[in-house]
């Protein structure tokens, strides 16, 4: 099964593409990167830009399934409400490409990749660089927190199958 996370936000949206290998379900990291929208651009253009590139990078590798991190609540309103602007677009970008989508807290990632739900972002990057068998840890963080989301959502319909 391939899944595609994302690392949902307006500046920079990580994505990540993490296939299940049936004969022994380790892990396979299929591709990895960021949609970046440039400061000087309107929102709603910097929108757009996201939802056509994600809708792009899904038809281009067929995954099976998608999950977007929930947002984490800030201090700082205005960052909350143009990362929640960003979220609203994968979901609808992976909706409007026929996924079903599942959807994951920091903590739930966390404690699916690392086993402990207060991990930090290093020992994050080292469980994703370890579980998808990689030479190096995945650059940009964003991309990181992506591969690290599909993680999770594998884990997590590999449960939903077994109960």
């Amino acid at each position: 099964m391939l899944v595609i996370g994302i690392d949902p936000g307006t500046a920079t949206t990580g994505y990540g593409l993490v296939r299940e290998i049936e004969a022994d379900s380790a892990l396979e990291c299929v591709a990895y990167g960021v949609v970046t929208t440039p400061p000087d651009e309107t929102m709603p253009r910097r929108l757009q830009s996201i939802h056509r590139e994600l809708k792009g990078i899904v038809t281009l590798h067929r995954p099976d399934s998608g999950a977007v991190e929930k947002l984490f609540f800030q201090k700082n309103v205005t960052t909350a409400m143009t990362v929640a602007q960003g979220r609203g677009v994968a979901l609808l970008a992976l909706a409007d490409c026929g996924l079903s989508v599942g959807e994951y807290t920091p903590l739930q990632v966390k404690q699916a990749v690392s086993g402990y739900g207060r991990a930090d972002k290093r020992q994050m990057q080292d469980m994703v660089r370890l579980l998808l068998n990689l030479e190096a840890i995945p650059k940009p963080d964003d991309a990181a927190d992506a591969l690290a989301v599909a993680i999770c959502h594998l884990y997590s319909l590999k449960m939903e199958s077994l109960i």
